[in-house]
């Protein structure tokens, strides 16, 4: 976004960004708190999860950490379908810090 000349929304004194992934990390962790069933990487989401939660409560995260992550939890949660909409929106969070710098 910065390469197109746009500045970084706030709102009071919080990126828009950081509340927008926030919120979908907040709605995914439940999502999957909720859910009966275990599947075999549960766990790792929910330690990811976790991080990326610690992660937006102290500020602007990292971008290259927070694709990470969400490589992490998309591969731990895997075709679990009830949580799906809850990937997609933490994805999209992600996405509007934009890419990591090239090597």
């Amino acid at each position: 976004m910065r390469s197109l000349g746009q500045r970084h929304v706030t709102v009071g004194d919080e990126d828009v960004r950081v509340v927008a992934l926030r919120t979908a990390v907040s709605r995914l962790r439940r999502r999957l708190a909720l859910l009966p069933a275990d599947f075999p990487d549960r766990q790792i989401a929910e330690d990811e999860l976790a991080d990326l939660a610690a992660m937006v409560g102290h500020g602007v995260p990292e971008v290259p950490r927070l694709r990470r992550s969400l490589l992490l939890i998309a591969g731990a949660i895997g075709s679990v379908s009830a949580l799906a909409p809850g990937l997609t929106e933490v994805r999209r969070a992600v996405e509007l810090f934009g890419d990591p710098p090239r090597r």
